[in-house]
This record gives structure tokens, sequence and C-alpha cells, in this order.
């Protein structure tokens, strides 16, 4: 509860003239795609559905840039997302818009929720997660993503100083390094956060469904449109395990070709087609063996 009021209340530090800069909103906008595909493609796609499979240093990376929005702890996320899937607009959910709209976006995580936090919990949501060192190093001491975002901003502020130090002296420096953090951490990071809830929110509430699932997931081209494909969720919720969440031909799903295009660098080694074709390749397997 804590980040989520202390990050919202130092975003109105982008109404302060001062603070504003066309590079910080580059910043910010370039950083929502970036850090934004480390939750989507990282937490979400490879840890908790593991919808393909890539080098183990691309993935603590794209774990790294995750934590550089705030969001959770890795074993965190992905327990909590699974919770969501296993009982997706039953009571166990944690963030059902069915609740309440704001409920469902962000009033969960006002409230600290006992039953997702339990080693019971971590063990049968999380633990092929937590069986990497490096996860169950930061599960261990949570407050070292606080640490790690902190570290972030300072870099971010540190790397404009020095540029605006440059160009322009030492105190026009200052101020373009925090037009930075503003926009480019603080703001950036509002944005991803925002982007991140209204799948659990908007996309339960507003859109069609291609397919009869148990519980209120929706398509939503409008969350599909700024989280890079995840608003495409009906889909999702039919399918968890695909990387691609697009159905239809409409339905750009940006992550899953950006997963693809890092397949083609040799960086991702295998991708988890649709269930249809997964049958298919079992069929195959099969007979093979006779």
């Amino acid at each position: 509860m804590v980040p989520v009021v202390t990050i919202h209340l130092l975003g109105f530090l982008c109404l302060v003239p001062a603070f504003f800069s066309w590079t910080g909103v580059v910043v910010c906008l370039v950083g929502v795609h970036i850090f934004g595909q480390a939750i989507t493609m990282g937490y979400h796609r490879l840890l908790t559905h593991r919808s393909f499979e890539t080098r183990l240093w691309f993935e603590h990376l794209l774990v790294l840039l995750a934590m550089c929005s705030f969001e959770d702890t890795p074993a965190r996320w992905v327990a909590t997302h699974r919770v969501h899937h296993a009982h997706s607009d039953e009571q166990e959910d944690p963030h059902s818009p069915l609740v309440s709209a704001f409920w469902g976006h962000m009033g969960w995580l006002l409230v600290f929720n006992r039953a997702l936090h339990t080693a019971g919990s971590y063990e049968k949501y999380a633990r092929d997660v937590l069986r990497d060192p490096f996860y169950m190093w930061l599960e261990r001491r949570s407050w070292r993503i606080a640490v790690i975002y902190s570290i972030h901003a300072l870099l971010f502020f540190a790397v404009a100083f020095v540029i605006g130090s440059a160009i322009w002296g030492v105190t026009e420096g200052l101020w373009f390094g925090a037009s930075i953090v503003v926009w480019g951490v603080v703001v950036r990071t509002l944005l991803v956060w925002h982007i991140t809830w209204s799948v659990n929110s908007l996309s339960h509430l507003f859109g069609y469904r291609n397919h009869d699932t148990n519980e209120e997931s929706r398509n939503n081209w409008f969350v599909a449109l700024v989280s890079a494909g995840e608003g495409w969720h009906n889909n999702h919720h039919h399918d968890p395990k695909c990387c691609t969440v697009s159905h239809r031909w409409w339905e750009i799903d940006v992550t899953h070709l950006e997963v693809r295009l890092f397949r083609r660098l040799g960086i991702v080694t295998s991708i988890v087609p649709r269930r249809e074709e997964r049958a298919r390749l079992a069929m195959e397997r099969m007979k093979n063996r006779e």
C-alpha cells in the first residue's frame, strides 16, 4: 500500500512546470514499452505461464527490468496471477472487478491479503519460480525490490545530470535530471501500473468474447493497444499456456511478435503454440512411437 500511495503522490510533480522536459516525455513513453514489456513478457508470459523458453540471462534481465516498475517480487506476482487464473471471478480471485471496478483495478492492492502471502500459497502457486536461487534471494528480503527501484531512479538522474551539465551547466543539469526522474521514472511507473491493472479491471468488464470461458474475461481493444496485446484477455483465459493471444486477424499481439523476433535472434529457444497445434503435435508424436 505504501509504495502505491507514495508513487501516486510523487506523480503530481509532473504538474510542476520546472520538472517538465520533452526529453522526459520521450523517455517516459519509451520506458512504458520497455519496462511494461518486462512485466508482460517477463512476469506474465514467461514466468507465470511458461509460454516460451529463453536464455537464463535474458529471463533474469526481464525480471530486473520488471522490478524497476515496482509491481512486486517475481514469486509474489506469479503466485497472485496463478490464483487469479485458478479462481477467476470467484471469491478467491484477488482482484475480480465483479466486487467493484475500483477494487479490480487497484483497490485490492490497498488491503493486505494474508491468503496470498503464505508459505503454502508460494509452495502451491510459485514453487517453480522459487527453485531459481536469484528469485529466492529476492523473496527472502522483499525490500530489495525497493533498493533496485531506487538505484534505477538514481541511474536515470545521474545520466541525465551528466548530459545536462555538459550542455547547459550544473544548475540546468540538476533540473534536467529531475525532469527525467519525474517523467521517465515516476510517471512511467504510474502508466505501467495502470496499464497492468486495466487488464485486471477493464478486460473483465468491457469487450467481446471469442470463447465461452467460465469467468468474465473480455477482449478489450483499448487495453490491447496500450498493453502490447494483453487486452485480448478472453483469448488468453481460453488458452493461458499459448504465447500468442491473437485469435483473429485484427487482434494484433505486439508481445508475441517481439518474442518471435527474439527467437530469430537466438535469445528465445521455443514458443508454445495454440492448443489446437499442441494437440496436433502430440498426436504426431504418438503416431511416431507406434
